[in-house]
């Protein structure tokens, strides 16, 4: 698939305990059926073709030989199939028995990946019938050739970029030191696993995280097909439970107690730049005891099966998100309260604007206040009316301070802005930027001199949007001496002030709060209309939603316009058409490219997330850096018919 994505897939078939032909016939069906999903990898249990429950029968000749036969016949019928295909069965070898997943590929077998490590407690007694495999790969025959037997193989596919695959065998995941470890160390982007995990009371939630980890810890896929319906009960039930995880996030997992098939799509460029990314990822610098075994996959550009979240920064399942926001609220509190702490400052400074981020501010700064067990009055909130200024945000600025217990200052900067209008010959009548910005570098000028009348520090109200678009005044609230929001995008920003109106259990604070929120999002700088705001943020400079989506993916996988372009639309369709979502992919390159010079001289602010714009931390960028190439490669994707 284009893009990076590829299309993979776990499978359990409704098998019978030692009957190797029902069961192959049943793995053929569900290949055909994988094929036409658009799988390209596909991984079948742990000894699947003969059943894990078959116990002493292991030891009987004729069944291992059918399955050798199986096998075979599965390997012919692939030829000419797109897909590379793992698949468990028993395998004897100078007169020993290995538990091992054949890969096969456009009729060959490509290897025979070894099981290390066999259990021998509770309900398991592997070691009674098979041995453990060797790690470095050895010759084995087959159909008057020779292909690896061991642990240590890795299936390079020559077509499509940083596709490496490795396997494992069920309770080698289950170890200490999984050998998937050092095979994501030689290269190994995706990891399958053949597996016979039986089901216990808790078991799959365990299984579940130790999956969803070990895609973390390798930062790669993870694809685990489960035994399942068919398995012998006598003693123990398994329940077909597979899993498909990228880098710590389940993409599918199956309802347990059913066979079938699950699939997802799995981004390899998002591992390899997450992998790049992590100065601590670092590949062995020996390979030598593993085998590279080539392989070719067509290229498909199939309708992505992966839910594209068109909030990134903000989770989908409430108690998550009320979580979340719990936390973020404490670390910016936590930020802000070691900041007063060092400097000794028991004072603080607040602009307030009845717009949600000086009212997030505010928020913070009185949970600082509270831990440090600092009397709220401490916090100067000054509200500074100007020409902009509707009565819902000034009467909402003032209740919120009043609600909160911080002290309320006015300060009508009117005739200040107008007296500097006329001290640069300055029309009033001309609303253009010089008009704009004199009033937010005024509301600076009258925050700092408060602080250092009252011995405190000015708190920050900007947000990370607002800075990767470049859409602050500089030097006016552009600057502070400490950005509590520096780093929370304005989704998140909506969020946080939703969740703080819900738990505060003050309905009055609440009615007042969610105001703010109702409140569209403006700097207030041009004339009211008949009484209501004018400039609406969002109609100049697009939806923050969609430049939020563009920013994460920008500044957390560094994905490339084409690609941001086609997530989005899945993201957004029926939201916005494919015009308006590139326009506004245009203005974010354009803005974050030439407004690099505000970000390079931030205040201090926490880091709450994935994602930061400040330039002691997460973005070192120059200021001067090009666009071109990226703008470029946007022109490539323009709808048809947009100028």
């Amino acid at each position: 698939m284009k893009d990076g994505f590829i299309r993979v897939a776990a499978a359990t078939p409704e098998i019978k305990v030692a009957d190797p032909v029902h069961n192959g016939d049943r793995v053929w069906e569900m290949i055909q059926e994988g094929e036409k999903r658009g799988a390209k990898i596909m991984v079948f249990p742990e000894l699947c073709l003969t059943g894990y429950t078959c116990g002493d029968l292991f030891l009987q000749d004729i069944l291992v030989k059918k399955a050798k036969e199986e096998l075979k016949k599965l390997v012919e019928k692939t030829e000419g199939l797109d897909m590379l295909v793992f698949v468990g069965l028993p395998w004897e070898r100078g007169g020993k028995l290995y538990n091992v997943a054949a890969a096969i590929w456009n009729g060959e077998l490509l290897g025979l990946v070894t099981k290390t490590n066999l259990p021998n407690y509770s309900e398991f007694y592997e070691l009674r019938h098979f041995n453990p495999g060797p790690a470095a790969p050895e010759e084995e025959e087959w159909n008057e050739s020779y292909v690896p037997f061991g642990s240590n193989i890795l299936f390079r596919c020559v077509s499509i970029p940083g596709l490496v695959i490795a396997g494992e065998i069920c309770e080698d995941v289950w170890v200490m030191n999984p050998p998937s470890i050092s095979h994501a160390m030689a290269g190994a982007t995706v990891i399958v696993n053949c597996s016979a995990s039986d089901e216990t009371t808790g078991k799959h939630a365990y299984r579940t995280n130790l999956i969803s980890g070990q895609s973390a810890r390798l930062v790669c896929g993870y694809i685990y097909a489960n035994a399942g319906e068919g398995e012998s009960t006598q003693d123990l039930v398994f329940g077909a439970h597979n899993i498909i995880a990228e880098n710590g996030t389940i993409l599918a997992s199956s309802k347990r107690f059913e066979s079938g098939i699950i699939c997802a799509d799995l981004d390899l460029e998002r591992l390899r730049s997450e992998r790049r990314r992590m100065t601590t990822f670092r590949p062995a610098e020996n390979t030598e005891d593993y085998d590279f075994v080539e392989f070719e996959l067509d290229t498909e550009n199939l309708k992505l099966e992966r839910f594209i979240d068109p909030a990134p920064f903000v989770p989908s399942d409430e108690s998550a998100r009320e979580a979340r926001c719990e936390e973020i609220l404490t670390i910016q509190a936590m930020g802000l309260k070691k900041r007063l702490a060092h400097t000794g400052c028991t004072h603080a400074v607040v602009g307030i604007s009845g717009g949600l981020d000086s009212t997030l501010a505010l928020l913070v700064t009185a949970r600082a206040f509270d831990m440090l067990k600092i009397p709220r009055e401490n916090i100067l909130s000054v509200t500074m009316p100007c020409f902009g200024t509707t009565d819902r945000t000034y009467n909402n600025a003032c209740t919120l301070t009043k609600k909160l217990g911080a002290e309320l200052k006015e300060v009508v900067i009117k005739d200040a802005v107008a007296l500097h209008f006329r001290d640069l010959g300055h029309s009033m009548d001309n609303h253009d930027v010089t008009y704009e910005n004199s009033q937010a570098r005024e509301r600076t000028q009258v925050l700092m001199d408060l602080a250092n009348q009252n011995g405190g520090l000015v708190i920050g109200t900007g947000d990370m949007s607002e800075l990767a678009l470049g859409w602050a005044t500089y030097n006016g609230d552009h600057m502070s001496m400490y950005g509590v929001n520096a780093s929370v995008p304005k989704t998140l920003v909506r969020h946080l002030v939703r969740y703080y109106a819900d738990t505060c259990g003050d309905e009055e604070l609440k009615k007042v709060l969610y105001d703010v929120l109702d409140t569209p999002v403006s700097p207030e700088l041009l004339p009211p209309t008949e009484g209501q705001i004018s400039q609406k943020t969002e109609d100049l400079v697009g939806p923050y939603e969609l430049h939020d989506f563009f920013m994460y993916y920008i500044l957390r996988y560094g994905y490339r316009p084409a690609k941001i372009y086609r997530l989005a639309k899945i993201a957004f369709e029926g939201e916005y058409d494919d015009a308006t979502i590139y326009k506004w992919l245009n203005t974010f390159y354009r803005r974050f490219f030439a407004q690099q010079f505000k970000r390079s001289c931030l205040p201090d602010g926490p880091k709450v997330g994935s994602v930061a714009v400040s330039p002691r931390g997460d973005l070192r960028m120059p200021s001067d850096a090009a666009r071109r190439i990226w703008m470029e490669e946007l022109e490539t994707v323009r709808p048809e018919g947009l100028e």
